[in-house]
């Protein structure tokens, strides 16, 4: 059972929760979002990095590569103090500004809509043959080669016309963001994207959702029609005993029903998650109890990179397995635990070293980063200079 809370106010709070367990803790703060188009200032253009660095507004420069290239051809060159029209892809995180791209795109629930390109093609999500191939059909029939599309995994059981008139209103969205740029200041916001709640609805929407509550009566309305929602007057993230999970998922260790526990550490190059037993000694012989708890490693993993909102690169160290059917095992349950993630996963296997290596997406900010802040102390590194080496 999946069930949405949103917490009204200036600063909307979202959570997602599966059969009990809460999977997601989001913030719109309404700024510096992935997927806002701005018209920015290129303030230099550094050749040997083949990027440029521009002013969209924020705190820290945009990058921007210069080489992308879509199907219609390259883009212009770019020179210093040129006002050119991007989107954030990747937001802004810790010392790096956001990521940024001239392939624009827009998102609605069932496709991509890509004025910069030509590109037709289906979700990766869609694995059946012929649904992927009509999806295919259909998307080329729309675009007829005036823009790209791709068609999302909820166009999968969506009305083609439904499909058609999405497009279309994207299709007028693009319409204005061109008739606005030539007369906006620079750097400004001409498009802001999707509301989180937009988001974090169709993207749930056709894996169903069963139940909202809110304390808000305007998104109590907008809900209307997705599923059963019920208006509170308290705060439905007390009343549903989230934010003591919220606040769980800050620390460092995560114990296991087993026993067990999983130890995450997060640097400036990747996540490393490891998997102990700590007091899970299990009744079966030695190898059999290390696949029981990887294994069930592989649930809470899942859970907790959806929760902190992990991204990048991410190591998972799980306990040694020497029989190779089971290690194979664990991949097949780590993916399937990873199927439930809205954000694109990628398990790439086994190292040399047996750890597992996979990336997912970079979306929004960590949790940890809405939530907490460095320490003045120890900054960042949790050790602080012993007292009897002070003076």
């Amino acid at each position: 059972m999946r069930t949405i809370c949103v917490k009204g106010g200036r600063r909307q709070e979202i959570a997602v929760a599966e059969d009990g367990k809460l999977v997601e803790y989001l913030c719109d703060t309404q700024s510096g979002s992935a997927e806002g188009i701005c018209l920015g200032r290129v303030e230099r253009v550094v050749t040997g990095m083949k990027a440029a660095f521009v002013d969209i507004g924020q705190e820290k420069n945009g990058f921007l590569p210069l080489e992308e290239n879509t199907l219609t051809g390259s883009f212009a060159k770019l020179l210093s103090g040129d006002r050119v029209l991007v989107q954030i892809k990747k937001a802004a995180q810790g010392v790096k500004g956001a990521f940024l791209t001239r392939d624009i795109s827009l998102c609605g629930e069932y496709v991509l809509f890509m004025p910069m390109n030509r590109h037709v093609g289906v979700s990766s999500r869609i694995e059946d043959e012929a649904i992927r191939n009509g999806l295919k059909q259909l998307g080329r029939e729309i675009a007829q080669e005036r823009f790209g599309l791709v068609l999302r995994s909820s166009a999968a059981s969506a009305d083609p016309e439904e499909i058609r008139r999405e497009t279309d209103m994207l299709a007028e969205q693009w319409h204005n963001v061109e008739a606005a740029a030539p007369t906006a200041h620079a750097p400004s916001l001409i498009y802001q994207p999707r509301t989180l709640l937009d988001s974090v609805v169709d993207d749930y929407r056709f894996r169903g959702i069963d139940a909202a509550v809110t304390d808000d009566p305007a998104v109590a309305r907008s809900l209307e029609g997705v599923c059963p929602v019920r208006l509170t007057q308290e705060d439905p993230m007390v009343s549903m005993d989230l934010i003591r999970h919220r606040d769980k998922a800050l620390n460092r260790h995560v114990w296991l029903d087993s026993g067990g526990t999983l130890v995450i550490d997060r640097c400036e190059a990747m996540t490393v998650i490891d998997v102990n037993t700590a007091k899970f000694t299990g009744k079966k012989n030695l190898e059999e109890t290390i696949l029981r708890l990887n294994l069930e490693a592989c649930g809470e993993i899942a859970r907790q990179l959806r929760l902190r909102n992990l991204s990048g690169i991410i190591l998972l160290d799980m306990i040694d397995m020497k029989d190779e059917a089971h290690r194979a095992q664990v991949l097949e349950r780590l993916k399937e635990c990873l199927a439930s993630d809205r954000i694109k996963t990628v398990v790439h296997g086994f190292t040399s070293l047996g750890l597992i290596e996979m990336t997912r997406k970079k979306s929004r900010q960590p949790l940890a980063d809405d939530w907490t802040e460095i320490c003045p102390r120890c900054h960042a590194t949790g050790r602080v200079i012993k007292e009897e080496h002070h003076g």
